[in-house]
């Protein structure tokens, strides 16, 4: 028996090979998950990654036709089929939340982004999903500079959708820790600031423990001065989610890492509302 949970997020396990449903604990429903990376390939290695044989590079040529295929097979099974019921999912979250373009790297690595996102927006709203549901991009933003990724993001917009930017760590070597990024922090904020240019754009941050320090005050005041600048720069982003991990990493780094209390989260989230932002916390 198969039963869908917060927890469980195999990409395998709808049979497919581009799509999988997600319980999102932050969506807070079904979240169709679609990974462009199905050779494991990133360019970043974050520490909290839960990627099995994670290793660095880019996706691989997308089957388009495939993708529709599935695509479309999978939103009739929720829609019309009894999908529901064979995985257990209970009445108060048996709605589709959003799609999800995340999967197991950098989407915006694939070739061919533009395209995938044009196409997945079509079918989706032939198939009446959208715009009722959220249509997410969730991305390390560090490839913003291709005009492949530029132009995705604007056809993004078009079906109304968002982008939620990771950005855990204010400090270069925050950076280095939490994310083995080769990417610099102001190189970064350039990007984020260019995606909420493009398409609403939510700075998602995951905060946790590593090696029992908790959570520094040098982090905290940092991520602090970076949202004070963006607030008084009058950029458009508005929406910071917070967020600590849930499921077992499958990096080296593993064993040092522990999730944060919801307290120390709220106590966060309340300093950054202070600076006139929306704040959504998780855990």
């Amino acid at each position: 028996m198969t039963i869908l949970t917060t927890t469980n997020h195999s990409r395998d396990i709808a049979g497919l090979k581009y799509l999988y449903p997600v319980l999102s604990r932050r969506a807070g429903g079904l979240s169709i998950g679609i990974n462009f990376n199905t050779n494991n390939a990133c360019n970043w290695r974050c520490v909290y990654c839960q990627v099995p044989d994670l290793k660095i590079g880019t996706a691989p040529d997308l089957d388009f036709q495939l993708l529709e295929e599935e695509l479309r097979f999978f939103l009739d099974d929720v829609l019309n089929g009894d999908f529901y019921q064979r995985f257990h999912v209970d009445d108060d979250k048996r709605v589709i939340k959003d799609i999800a373009i995340s999967g197991n790297g950098e989407p915006t690595s694939l070739k061919d982004f533009d395209r995938a996102i044009a196409l997945i927006g079509k079918v989706a709203t032939e198939a009446g999903v959208l715009p009722q549901s959220h249509f997410v991009l969730i991305t390390n933003g560090s490839l913003l500079h291709r005009p492949a990724v530029q132009n995705g993001l604007k056809i993004l917009n078009e079906y109304g959708g968002e982008v939620w930017f990771k950005l855990d760590s204010a400090t270069e070597e925050g950076r280095s820790l939490m994310n083995n990024a080769g990417q610099s922090l102001q190189a970064s904020v350039d990007n984020l600031l260019l995606s909420a240019k493009l398409c609403p754009t939510k700075l998602q941050t995951c905060l946790l423990d590593f090696d029992k320090q908790g959570l520094s005050s040098k982090e905290k005041d940092a991520l602090l001065e970076l949202l004070k600048s963006i607030k008084t720069k009058g950029y458009a982003l508005k929406h910071v989610m917070l967020y600590t991990i849930a499921r077992q990493s499958l990096q080296p780094e593993s064993g040092r890492l522990e999730r944060l209390s919801m307290e120390t989260l709220n106590a966060f989230a309340e300093e950054i509302r202070l600076l006139g932002f929306e704040v959504s916390v998780c855990v």
